[in-house]
């Protein structure tokens, strides 16, 4: 299926995560502890998601009618009717609600464009930051900051380094990383939550995001487009891009690169 956001369209996709942002920073600067909840997956849920929620779909909804939603927060969607879809958006609406907790400001609101089982445009919004990243592969990618500065993103390719700039979870870690952090001649180990880390690496702030925990299709959707139209990849163990829409949103474990990976890496 042939279909291209023109620039209003990746303009207003960029607009409505900002304004989903602005939700986000309301209840987190509030005074004292933010109010959680505890999904049945035992993930914790707040005020602040919902809110986040409610505005991109509503959003989404005025502007762009004809292609469905599966966002975290809304409801569950059959694989019957999602098997028929050819293209939809795909939202976190708050990724990183541990790091939004915990006030340390590394989360972010995710909108990813989805055509057949590809990532074709993705918005990544930092509110705590004011940074946003924005791109996919017929697109290029670009970071807008604070500043009001805008910077085109290319990964850096076939560079041969002493030392690597690795992204992992904050708040997932995994012993699976020490094995691949093992192949790398030397290495500095970057802690961030949410999908900030495919941000670094499309940034070229860091090299690979190795994934060896949980995720689901939300979580990463954004953020690999991001990263396609700076130049890299998301791959999985047999050097095969993520796919999404599946009929478990569960994503199997993966690499994020900027410079390509030679050889195994799990």
């Amino acid at each position: 299926m042939e279909y291209r956001l023109n620039r209003e369209q990746q303009a207003l996709l960029c607009k409505l995560a900002r304004q989903a942002g602005t939700a986000i920073m309301g209840i987190y600067n509030t005074v004292g502890d933010i109010a959680v909840d505890w999904k049945e997956d035992s993930s914790p849920l707040t005020e602040a998601d919902r809110a986040s929620h409610h505005c991109i779909a509503a959003g989404l909804s005025e502007h762009f009618p004809d292609i469905p939603v599966l966002s975290e927060e809304g409801g569950e969607i059959s694989w019957e009717e999602r098997s028929r879809w050819e293209m939809f958006f795909l939202v976190d609406p708050l990724d990183g609600t541990k790091e939004f907790i915990n006030k340390n400001g590394e989360f972010t609101v995710n909108i990813a464009l989805i055509i057949g089982s590809t990532p074709v445009f993705g918005v990544v919004f930092v509110p705590a930051q004011e940074q946003l990243y924005a791109g996919g592969p017929e697109y290029g990618s670009w970071l807008e900051t604070a500043a009001q500065t805008v910077r085109k993103l290319e990964v850096p390719v076939g560079s041969e380094k002493e030392c690597w700039n690795v992204v992992a979870s904050r708040s997932h870690p995994s012993p699976d990383l020490a094995r691949f952090l093992e192949r790398l001649p030397s290495y500095n180990q970057l802690p961030f939550g949410s999908s900030l880390k495919f941000c670094r690496v499309a940034d070229g702030s860091a090299d690979y995001y190795p994934r060896f925990g949980p995720t689901m299709e939300w979580d990463t959707a954004a953020g690999h487009a991001v990263l396609i139209g700076a130049g890299g990849q998301v791959v999985d163990p047999g050097s095969v891009p993520l796919r999404y829409n599946k009929e478990s949103l569960l994503n199997p474990i993966f690499l994020a690169t900027g410079p390509p990976w030679k050889g195994e890496w799990a």
